[in-house]
């Protein structure tokens, strides 16, 4: 054999080895060692359900619509998990999110308003981008529809199963009112977990002292945005297009510290939330968790708090101190809790 072809074979069975090398690695390896345990999310199509999702597929929504859960995701409901995808192959994860995600869109709506969605988008929901399918047969719709209603259904009422009870507030000692379904729906990455393990062994959030010491640390640095009460209306909140959490709504009860302290201490993604790991202790951030998880189960409770809906409010101090009344009682009790009071950004 001449050197020539030699070196053209050899170079081709070096190619081959890496292509091959590329495949073992990124797909074969991960199927036969990744198997995730079923979960009720796993669900088993029926016909007209599996019918639904191959038009699903033929009518290109994966090009638009996503199907999972990411840990910045907010009001999307539950989080996915691997085993929830045992039954989707291909899966119809998508990249795109031109649309919302669809992650639990099963049993929102009824089925006719998946109907008339797909048929007149606009009478449903006015500014949505989705185009007519109205040229879908009525078999076709009802498949499609069928196979919408089966996306996360099952992981919601799951979730619903796992309810915690309430807890008495610690700040005041009184009784949460009655939550309308608290559910952990979201965990914090697993070293963030294990960084609060640690933390949480020298400060207990249930302290009504440590959620007080966390009330002067919240006044000084997230109530701007947050609002005195945490409903998520602050001053500064009225210039902001992404406006911040209302720390009252009931699925809030459902985060578990980790989760508390890993949003405050990171940020939240796609938002002003600051990364607070950066300017207070973890200290200060255990008791900014003991604090929040005093506030009011929903955002009916009566407060005393003037809301900012327009700029002009902002130029009326007078007005805008009765949001503050809180911060100068702190000072009053500062000398006790020198060292918590004092923080804030440094």
């Amino acid at each position: 054999m001449q050197p020539r072809i030699l070196n053209y074979l050899i170079a081709a069975v070096f190619v081959a080895l890496i292509f091959l090398t590329i495949i073992f690695v990124t797909a074969i390896l991960p199927a036969t060692t990744f198997q995730p345990e079923a979960t009720a999310a796993s669900h088993i199509y029926t016909a007209s359900e599996w019918r639904g999702r191959e038009i699903y597929k033929r009518e290109g929504c994966v090009y638009c619509h996503t199907q999972f859960v990411r840990y910045q995701d907010r009001e999307m409901g539950e989080m996915v998990q691997a085993g929830d995808y045992l039954n989707e192959t291909p899966h119809l994860l998508g990249t795109e999110r031109t649309g919302p995600d669809l992650s639990n869109i099963g049993g929102k709506y009824p089925d006719a308003w998946h109907w008339a969605h797909h048929v007149q988008p606009r009478s449903v929901k006015p500014g949505s981008l989705m185009p007519s399918f109205s040229y879908l047969k009525d078999s076709e719709m009802k498949d499609l529809v069928a196979y919408l209603q089966t996306l996360g259904k099952e992981r919601e009422l799951a979730a619903r199963r796992r309810k915690k009870p309430t807890h008495e507030s610690a700040a005041g000692g009184h009784a949460a009112a009655p939550a309308q379904g608290p559910l952990t729906w979201l965990e914090a990455p697993q070293e963030m977990r294990d960084e609060w393990k640690r933390i949480s062994k020298n400060v207990d959030t249930n302290n009504s002292a440590i959620a007080n010491s966390g009330r002067g640390i919240y006044m000084q640095n997230c109530a701007q945005c947050h609002g005195v009460t945490g409903r998520g209306n602050g001053p500064v909140s009225s210039s902001m297009i992404k406006k911040p959490a209302n720390l009252t709504r009931p699925f809030y009860k459902g985060y578990t510290d980790a989760l508390y302290y890993w949003r405050l201490k990171e940020g939240v993604t796609g938002t002003r939330m600051p990364r607070w790991g950066r300017s207070l202790s973890e200290q200060q951030l255990a008791y900014l968790v003991a604090f929040i998880k005093t506030l009011p189960v929903n955002a009916a409770t009566p407060s005393s708090e003037v809301e900012v809906v327009n700029y002009s409010q902002l130029d009326q101090p007078d007005v805008m101190s009765k949001n503050y009344e809180q911060i100068s009682r702190l000072t009053e009790i500062k000398d006790e809790y020198p060292e918590q009071l004092g923080g804030g950004r440094h």
